[in-house]
């Protein structure tokens, strides 16, 4: 009989980490859950993981699969330890990792207006936090792997066509992204020997709370061909890919880039 495989998504109260975890339960996942209960607007899942997370929860068990729920705050290393205890309690081992967690700056501001504050808030979580979260999983799967234990081992971070495209009223956000490209990269190749893979999956312009403010500006662009599939990508299209990963279909792939971004990332003439 098949082991029953656990996955852990941060940022999981809704939007695109909320997808990501009913997808992998259709999957036979059981699910840790996980959201920062001190997140304030402007984040990628909401305000209050009081309300939705216990709703996910739900809807995962009703699919037949387990879920927990642990909130915590990635960017702060007390938290990332007690989630990770909390993971090991409670689900054992951890064969799949997301990496989903994200937040924008509170406010747009241009880049020769950024604050140190706004900078430290956004790279503490969206790319320091997703570091040590990575590293800290990372050990765990590789000591499973040295023990002799041959069910594979998948990490997948969440980036942003931001983490390429230049968005100057944004730049934390940008830079935190490309930097979580960067992360993928260097764990994948540091942990390809375990037989663990990593992946990043690119999303473009998908409808969500963080780009709830810029609908308008959005629906213009896109009708206007910025991509080339003329609509809104949605938290499912994301999940979709995660759902790929995490079938096996892409085992002989380690650092690879999935695009879910409309084609965006298309040089046209």
């Amino acid at each position: 009989m098949e082991e029953t495989r656990n996955a852990l998504v941060t940022g999981a109260r809704r939007g695109i980490g909320k997808a990501i975890a009913i997808e992998l339960a259709r999957g036979g996942y059981n699910i840790v859950l996980n959201a920062n209960t001190t997140n304030k607007p402007g984040t990628s899942d909401g305000n209050s993981p009081h309300q939705h997370l216990p709703e996910v929860k739900r809807e995962i068990e009703a699919l037949g699969r387990k879920a927990w729920i642990c909130p915590a705050d990635i960017g702060k290393e007390t938290e990332r330890r007690a989630l990770v205890e909390f993971a090991e309690q409670n689900a054992g081992i951890i064969h799949l990792l997301i990496n989903n967690a994200g937040v924008g700056p509170e406010k747009r501001e241009d880049i020769l207006s950024t604050s140190e504050e706004s900078f430290d808030r956004v790279i503490s979580i969206n790319l320091r936090g997703t570091f040590f979260f990575t590293q800290a999983i990372a050990k765990k799967m590789v000591e499973k792997a040295k023990s002799g234990y041959h069910c594979p081992f998948k990490i997948i971070n969440i980036s942003s066509i931001s983490g390429y495209t230049s968005s100057p009223s944004r730049a934390e956000y940008c830079i935190s992204k490309a930097g979580v490209s960067m992360i993928t990269k260097l764990f994948a190749d540091r942990l390809a020997e375990y037989g663990i893979n990593v992946y990043e999956i690119r999303p473009g312009i998908i409808a969500t709370d963080m780009t709830r403010g810029v609908k308008d500006s959005y629906d213009k662009l896109i009708e206007q061909g910025l991509t080339p599939i003329k609509r809104w990508g949605t938290p499912e299209d994301v999940a979709k890919a995660v759902g790929a990963v995490a079938s096996g279909a892409l085992d002989f792939s380690t650092g690879e880039v999935l695009n879910v971004d409309g084609g965006f990332h298309l040089r046209r003439l």
